[in-house]
């Protein structure tokens, strides 16, 4: 590596930086996490046994205030906890209990701390909640039970005991404890009598008010715990003693400890780690931003650059390499844009010119060629004097055919209106209901040739109105069920459904009975002049430019159309947005 390369100025700089850092966290953790770890657990349940010795002065004639402040105490210190008399017993206090009120009087439900599993609580027990408890009655006015279990499955009642039912107005249960908390609970009579040997050691101490402290193992888990016992006030010349246990294997809460402990250490490895940074950013980010930038202009193909970085490191090198690129790349893509905008615009013009030309010839010729050969066989007949009976009917055949004709060109005249986007929609309030009432009726005559039905199908009894252009929603109508009622099979049912949509658009289908259109035409039969089956069509002369012209239509009004073959035939569906108005047209 080059002395005054990138790689070599990199490597220095962050491999010191990163051992700096490492070596001091390092250090740190090994010489005093474990002992700022139980310094500052012992300090704080000092602190808070100081407190709680406050409160105790001001409820220690209310057993019930006791409880609560022992049982808020071990909640809030995730401690086993317990109030000794004057001998160092513990006394009788359930620092765990739910008050229920039943329909005649208010009973306190005991929770012991031995004997009792954790999963035996339901979690997430609220004021005002109504529970059923079994267990035993301790007193003779039956308002003090010992709680044995709280049922959630309501089943039969065990010999022996109590089942009471009412709505809690009052608790203190375990919370925010460790797994173990009950177990952990009943360990504190086993850490007594290890203790009790070196009493007369520590007693001076505990009349004078300070806390004594030790460490004590349980045997069974092998888990360590720390002791502290701290004298109370004085009530009635008794006194009373304050024991709190907790454990000091780093499970849960020496997490929260650990963080605590990088708190303290956080302001000098930030310190470091800022003096480092600012040296390794002069260094390396001044000429990567440069770089940065210029790179974002040539991205952009912003090609007026200067020579900003003269450094003789791989950095300066590179800057010079891409001025030199940025020169070569705006000379040549100039000439080439000037040369492509050329070629695309006479290759589009092209382009579309042939593609135009070839459909327009194709088009007329396919559509004109046969009745134009009809009327021209029909008019030589009749000139020769052939069939001179049958004058009247050819005449009408070429009138017939003549009449196709036009039709086609007045659909071709429409239709380059549209795609000229030179029709403009009259929008009004207009009853769907009876617009394509009004047309079923005129295709009376259809129907009965075929022996068709027409059947409307409607969710509701009013009238659906609609925002569109009457005119061409007719149109649009007249197309679907003239194209239905030329491919229904005779004797069939053609359906015709419209309902209100939870978008507030009005959806109708128009579904006949009869031959299904192939999967690779679906997608194509909006296109004019695509017939799915030529000679079908000319039978039952369709020009192949109706479903082009209502694609359009339906396009101005934002509809959402399609088709698709159901089990018995084809439906073409549409929506058109609701109108409140109450005229239509």
């Amino acid at each position: 590596m080059r002395r005054q390369g990138v790689v070599f100025k990199l490597f220095v700089v962050t491999s010191i930086m990163i051992l700096i850092v490492f070596s001091l966290v390092m250090v740190a953790e090994g010489l005093f996490f474990e002992r700022f770890y139980r310094m500052s657990k012992i300090h704080a349940l000092e602190r808070n046994m100081n407190h709680f010795e406050d409160k105790y002065k001001l409820v220690e004639s209310n057993k019930r205030q006791i409880s609560r402040l022992l049982g808020s105490f071990m909640n809030d210190n995730d401690t086993s906890t317990s109030i000794l008399n004057e001998r160092f017993e513990r006394i009788s206090i359930n620092p765990y209990f739910l008050e229920l009120q039943t329909d005649s009087k208010t009973i306190t439900i005991r929770i012991p701390t031995d004997g009792m599993e954790l999963d035996a609580i339901p979690q997430g027990i609220q004021i005002d909640e109504t529970l059923e408890v079994d267990g035993i009655f301790m007193d003779e006015d039956d308002t003090i039970m010992q709680l044995v279990d709280i049922q959630q499955k309501n089943e039969d009642l065990i010999n022996g005991l109590t089942r009471v039912k009412g709505k809690v107005t009052d608790l203190m249960l375990p919370e925010q404890r460790s797994y173990n908390l009950l177990y952990q609970d009943t360990l504190i009579d086993e850490a007594l009598q290890d203790w009790m040997p070196k009493l007369e050691q520590y007693e001076s101490r505990l009349q004078n008010g300070s806390p004594v402290q030790m460490e004590w193992r349980d045997n069974w888990s092998g888990v360590q715990y720390a002791v502290l016992i701290q004298s109370l006030s004085e009530s009635k010349n008794t006194d009373r003693y304050l024991i709190v246990m907790t454990s000091l294997q780093p499970v849960g809460e020496a997490v929260e400890i650990l963080k605590r402990y990088f708190v303290y250490l956080a302001p000098v490895i930030l310190m470091l780690i800022i003096i480092l940074s600012l040296i390794y950013s002069r260094i390396v980010s001044r000429p990567l931003v440069t770089l940065n930038r210029a790179a974002k202009r040539l991205a952009k193909l912003d090609f007026t650059m200067e020579p900003e970085i003269h450094s003789k490191d791989e950095f300066g090198e590179l800057s010079r390499n891409m001025i030199s690129l940025s020169w070569n790349l705006d000379t040549t893509l100039k000439e080439l844009t000037d040369m492509n905008v050329k070629l695309q615009a006479e290759m589009e013009e092209k382009q579309r010119s042939e593609q135009l030309r070839k459909e327009l010839i194709g088009n007329i010729s396919h559509e004109l060629k046969t009745p134009l050969g009809i009327v021209k066989g029909f008019a030589e007949g009749l000139q020769d004097g052939v069939a001179s009976d049958k004058r009247d009917r050819y005449l009408a055949l070429i009138v017939n055919e003549t009449d196709r004709m036009n039709a086609l060109i007045m659909d071709m005249l429409e239709l380059s209106k549209f795609e000229a986007e030179a029709i403009q929609l009259t929008l009004r309030s207009v009853s769907m209901t009876s617009l394509i009432q009004h047309v079923v009726d005129s295709f009376s005559h259809q129907l009965e040739s075929k022996h068709l039905q027409c059947k409307l199908n409607k969710k509701e009894e009013e009238e659906l109105f609609v925002k569109a252009d009457s005119r061409r929603i007719e149109q649009v109508v007249l197309n679907l069920l003239s194209n239905a009622i030329r491919h229904a099979v005779e004797n069939s049912v053609i359906t015709i459904s419209i309902e209100r949509t939870s978008a507030r658009k009005i959806y109708t289908v128009i579904e006949n009975n009869g031959p299904p259109i192939a999967e690779d035409d679906l997608s194509r039969i909006w296109d004019q002049f695509y017939r799915g089956e030529r000679s079908r069509d000319r039978k039952s002369g369709g020009t192949g430019l109706g479903l082009a012209i209502v694609k359009h239509i339906l396009e101005l009004h934002d509809s959402e159309f399609g088709v698709m073959n159901t089990n018995k035939g084809v439906a073409f569906s549409f929506t058109l947005y609701e109108s409140g108005g109450e005229i239509h047209e």
